[in-house]
């Protein structure tokens, strides 16, 4: 995905001049219809806290002039609860300078949450001020000892910090098994594919780049730019398989997923066929998607191709960046979102049921409206709380000279913000949450928590070379409810769970997973938005176990805690929001 050089370059070139001039007057035409008028959703409004609230953070890229090809990728952002306060701490992950070109050091931030909506930065106190050329990090307690885990992918050697229980993580990279390899790490997530209680390890990997092998590319024929990634060879993903002993052994292979032809940047966790075994799509950069389809024996089988989300509607490989999974229109089965590059548009696959998937994006707002920019984080959302989960995507060029080849399309973009009307559709209310959310920006990794327990998920998006954004949801007047899962035979943090909610004929259904997005992780807490419901009548939750928990008549506007096997164990009130 980086601004296309050669035969990528020069096609998205000339279909961006058409595009370009399509869209520039669809993009007028949609300019005068009218914008949502749901007033619950009309009141929502997004403010840029990050400053205010302490977090004084630069990602720094190393760019001394060279166009290296890491430079433009940015970072990920994570929201976490490492100490257990019950309230979500903010990680955010960065680079370095190169060797030889060193102007100051830098590292990963943590900050804790201090409970009145600042943050302190504890990131020496913790032990986390590692220097690394950080890319992408996936939250999970892979030991099962109650606290989550980091692990943090890079160019380079990534690292997994194991967190004490005491407010401080170890490197235990080495003895974990997971030191030696050396590659372009992007993002990660923590699965347990086997379901035998156990988180395992899921790493994207992008391609094969160092700067001894990196190749001169132009966008003018005059001035170095990056190069598009069909200049590098591929890499293929790593599946690590958790012994339960605090190691982990590269299973990749013998699962089946090994393919040194792909150029990964996303990684999500899905049931794509519903069959209670976790499925793992990978988005690609100018190579064809992968959904890899989990066999229920420890392997996997490749079906990208047969079930439409290897490529676009005309069978080209896109410049796939995000990526999340989630089951949009209530059909009970997920549907798909990837990023890609400008002139590309989002994908929104639809899942048929019937294992197959067909892109909706063509004919929708969405589409539409991300037609001329470049995505990178993304997922789904309730920021409503009407029930509906709605659709975000962090947008930003990689050239900062892209206008020079493109008029229309620009280096710093304005994000999208999807609200589902729901009934399979959804518009662009992007203009209508605040001028600070709308504005452009570089923006590249993005998750989304709920930083002040008031029920309404807030936004933590990167920017490439610059300060990330707190977004703080404010106005929300619909009801909600959070759910805090602690497994007991499955996995602690009850990733792969699945709450199906029931609020008077409204039925909803969410898993609880790691990953997604693009180099990053969203709190591990699934809410659900319950509209005007002052109760969800009845939640079924189907454990990765196997094990089926069902609760009744639980009021709204709380977080409850929920442990296999025993019910609900803890509830807090939200506050008023």
């Amino acid at each position: 995905m980086v601004p296309q050089a050669k035969s990528h370059w020069l096609a998205a070139l000339s279909v961006g001049i058409v595009t370009a001039a399509l869209a520039s007057g669809l993009a007028a035409a949609l300019a005068g219809q009218p914008q949502s008028g749901h007033p619950a959703a009309s009141k929502i409004h997004f403010e840029d806290v990050a400053k205010a609230a302490g977090i004084h953070f630069v990602h720094n890229n190393g760019a001394f002039g060279k166009k290296w090809l890491p430079e433009t990728m940015g970072s990920g952002v994570a929201f976490l609860d490492y100490d257990n306060d019950g309230w979500q701490d903010i990680l955010l992950i960065n680079g370095m300078d190169w060797p030889g070109h060193v102007r100051h050091h830098t590292t990963l931030a943590l900050y804790h949450n201090n409970h009145d909506g600042t943050f302190t930065d504890v990131t020496r106190e913790a032990g986390l001020a590692v220097e690394m050329y950080g890319m992408g990090v996936a939250i999970g307690d892979y030991n099962n000892d109650g606290y989550d885990d980091i692990f943090v992918t890079a160019l380079g050697q990534s690292h997994l910090f194991r967190n004490n229980g005491n407010g401080t993580f170890a490197d235990v990279t080495r003895q974990a098994g997971l030191w030696g390899p050396n590659e372009f790490s992007t993002s990660a997530a923590w699965v347990d594919y086997d379901r035998d209680g156990k988180l395992d390890l899921v790493v994207g990997n992008y391609v094969q780049w160092s700067p001894e092998t990196d190749i001169y590319c132009s966008l003018d024929g005059k001035n170095k730019s990056y190069c598009t990634p069909e200049s590098y060879q591929g890499a293929s993903i790593r599946l690590w398989h958790n012994r339960g002993d605090g190691a982990f052994e590269d299973v990749t292979r013998k699962a089946g997923l090994f393919d040194s032809t792909s150029k990964s940047l996303g990684v999500a966790v899905l049931d794509a066929n519903q069959d209670g075994w976790p499925d793992l799509l990978v988005s690609n950069d100018t190579q064809p998607n992968k959904l890899y389809i989990n066999d229920r024996n420890g392997t996997f089988s490749e079906k990208g191709v047969s079930s439409g989300v290897a490529y676009s509607e005309d069978g080209v490989a896109r410049a796939g960046m995000g990526v999340d999974a989630a089951d949009y229109d209530r059909s009970g089965f997920p549907s798909v979102i990837i990023t890609n590059f400008s002139n590309q548009m989002v994908s929104l696959y639809h899942n048929e049921r019937n294992g197959l998937f067909v892109d909706q994006a063509p004919q929708s707002e969405v589409g539409r409206s991300t037609l001329l920019t470049l995505g990178f984080g993304c997922f789904f959302f309730d920021y409503d709380l009407d029930g509906w989960l709605d659709l975000y995507v962090a947008d930003g060029h990689l050239e900062d000279g892209i206008e020079r080849v493109q008029p229309r399309v620009r280096y710093a973009e304005p994000p999208h913000l999807f609200r589902n009307l729901g009934n399979g559709k959804f518009e662009d209310v992007t203009s209508l949450v605040g001028a600070a959310f709308a504005a452009p920006r570089v923006a590249r990794g993005a998750a989304y928590g709920d930083i002040n327990n008031d029920g309404a998920l807030d936004l933590l998006v990167s920017t490439s070379h610059g300060p990330p954004a707190l977004f703080r949801n404010t106005g929300a007047i619909n009801h909600g409810l959070r759910i805090r899962l602690i497994g007991t035979k499955s996995n602690r943090d009850g990733i792969g769970a699945v709450a199906r909610v029931t609020a008077g004929s409204d039925v909803q259904s969410e898993m609880l997973r790691s990953g997604s997005s693009y180099l990053s992780s969203s709190e591990l807490i699934l809410t659900f938005g319950l509209a005007s419901h002052t109760q969800a009548d009845k939640i079924e939750i189907r454990w990765p176990s196997g094990r089926v928990d069902q609760l009744t008549n639980v009021s709204a506007d709380q977080i409850i805690t929920v442990k296999e096997d025993a019910g609900i164990i803890a509830t807090k009130p939200l506050a008023k929001h």
